[in-house]
């Protein structure tokens, strides 16, 4: 049986931090699952990852479905997270209560959105229809770089209380967690010590109740970005290009495929054959 979200914010009550991994297909989320993260979350950075966009916008809810899809398929042990893409859930609540329930019968547990106080009012129409939700302040990715770029989020009192009203606001309208992404590292701690349930950091700091990072960041399979925030724990892309190169090496001298990668006719078969077409 899979993690529930009561799992999660009952891991921020016995103090025990919560691993979560953005990743988008089968074969990775297989290995996250088997690896016993705790969330995988589908994030719509798969726009930049997978699809090779620039941003996030132009990411749609197709494409959430599809990647979530794949993902749901793989896991049997975590907690699945999706992300409702930009423009899904800001026109309406019947739109967020709508995509969140494709989302959901796609084989999402909950879903996350972006946004903080103005939010409160979606998240909690979305909550009541019986769909847990996921919130997501400090830099946000679908809005924030429009106007501001990527830059850390809270360094000043009034931004800070801002980021600490929205977090309470957010827990108000019945998020089960909340990302809190590229938030200096102090007020990301305030906001975990304030509120009840996890906050989850992605260049936050340590003071969160867990952290999330793109799989292909931490594989070190992703090379247009190189986020501050991201671990390498692997450097992949490197062994992965080696690999192919050799693959290719092989192929052109002729030493792939070898014996072992062919099969073979049965010998009476293949003299049948060769009288038949005369060799």
């Amino acid at each position: 049986m899979h993690k529930s979200t009561q799992d999660i914010i009952n891991m921020k009550k016995r103090k025990e931090k919560i691993s979560v991994v953005t990743g988008y297909d089968y074969t990775l989320a297989s290995l996250c699952d088997k690896a016993q993260v705790d969330v995988l979350l589908v994030g719509d950075s798969a726009g930049m990852v997978m699809l090779g966009y620039e941003n996030t916008i132009p990411v749609t809810m197709d494409q959430m479905c599809m990647f979530t899809e794949a993902v749901s398929r793989a896991r049997k042990n975590s907690l699945l997270v999706s992300d409702l893409p930009f423009m899904s859930y800001q026109t309406s609540i019947e739109d967020a209560i709508r995509n969140s329930g494709k989302l959901i019968k796609a084989g999402a547990d909950a879903v996350k959105l972006e946004g903080g106080s103005v939010m409160a009012e979606t998240i909690s129409s979305i909550v009541d229809v019986g769909i847990p939700v996921m919130g997501h302040i400090g830099l946000q990715p679908q809005t924030t770089v429009l106007s501001q770029g990527y830059k850390v989020q809270g360094k000043t009192k009034d931004t800070a209380l801002r980021l600490i009203e929205d977090a309470k606001k957010l827990e108000e309208a019945g998020v089960f967690s909340i990302v809190l992404e590229m938030v200096s590292h102090e007020v990301a701690e305030i906001i975990s010590e304030t509120i009840n349930v996890p906050a989850i950091g992605i260049g936050s700091g340590l003071g969160c109740d867990g952290q999330v990072l793109v799989v292909q960041d931490l594989l070190g399979m992703y090379d247009k970005i190189k986020p501050k925030f991201a671990k390498r724990y692997m450097n992949l892309s490197e062994d992965i290009v080696k690999s192919l190169e050799s693959y290719r090496e092989d192929v052109a001298s002729g030493t792939f495929p070898a014996e072992e990668n062919w099969f073979l006719m049965d010998e009476d078969e293949l003299k049948k054959l060769r009288e038949h077409i005369g060799g």
